[in-house]
């Protein structure tokens, strides 16, 4: 049964009229795409467990972590993230207490990132989580599609970001 769908669209007899429903989407790739990220932050988020940590910050630490002292536009676009959902992320990692903020000595303007030992310490614990979810993706995927699989996303963020 597809989760997302409300009770209604189920038969009487446990069937599922989910496919019936989204019969028009069958064959267009963005909303494929877009279930299969959702289910994706879903699976993670379950492997994670109840950290407060949204699953979508795994990777802003992660680049904040190899690129210390980046500022807020440059992680927008290594991110590919619109600043204002960074600003927020941002924010309530700041709360957690993992990222830290400071002025750029040259121009007071801009704020450098890096992460805090919090953040180190939460990012090695994401990163375990991340490679055993990326197990699972080349398990449902095969391993020896990985290369093209990954490819193909690549290919496609590039593409459509290029086009806007």
């Amino acid at each position: 049964m597809n989760v997302g769908l409300s009770a209604e669209l189920q038969n009487e007899d446990g069937g599922d009229s989910a496919t019936r429903a989204t019969e028009g989407l069958s064959n267009v790739i963005g909303y494929h795409l877009r279930i299969a990220q959702e289910a994706s932050f879903a699976a993670y988020e379950r492997r994670v467990g109840d950290t407060h940590i949204w699953p979508g910050w795994y990777s802003l630490l992660r680049i904040i972590h190899d690129n210390p002292g980046i500022n807020q536009t440059e992680l927008s676009i290594a991110a590919g993230r619109d600043k204002s959902t960074l600003t927020a992320s941002l924010r309530e990692l700041g709360k957690a207490g993992l990222v830290e903020k400071t002025r750029d000595n040259s121009d007071r303007r801009n704020i450098r990132l890096s992460l805090s030992q919090d953040g180190e310490k939460h990012l090695a614990e994401l990163e375990t989580h991340a490679l055993a979810h990326d197990a699972e993706i080349d398990r449902i995927v095969g391993s020896d599609q990985r290369t093209i699989f990954l490819d193909i996303l690549k290919r496609l963020a590039s593409e459509l970001t290029r086009q806007s």
